[in-house]
């Protein structure tokens, strides 16, 4: 009985601190104040980013170098870019597909 009170009493705690964070959050948002990393590259780093990768004349280390930034931060601006468009196949266009009965 004693370790279910202790228990209860252990999980109120736990919503209370629960309810606290998130209305700190909220008062923080309503201040103006935005949580999280900061982006690394600004709009004009990005784009120098995605000319650099495209342009295919430097390996994505150098280009990582050249605008202080790490191989997983760069791929992850470059998932975030519109996908080009890419010509569908069909399902006929491959020679090593075979028809499914």
């Amino acid at each position: 009985m004693i370790f279910r009170i202790f228990g209860a009493f252990a999980q109120f705690e736990r919503d209370l601190i629960s309810e606290r964070t998130l209305a700190g959050l909220q008062a923080a948002r309503a201040q103006g104040r935005q949580g999280g990393r900061p982006i690394a590259l600004n709009d004009d780093q990005i784009q120098e980013a995605y000319q650099l990768y495209d342009e295919r004349e430097h390996t994505v280390k150098q280009i990582c170098e050249m605008l202080g930034i790490s191989k997983p931060t760069l791929y992850s601006y470059l998932r975030l870019r519109e996908p080009k468009s890419f010509k569908s196949k069909s399902p006929n266009s491959d020679p090593h597909s075979q028809p499914r009965s």
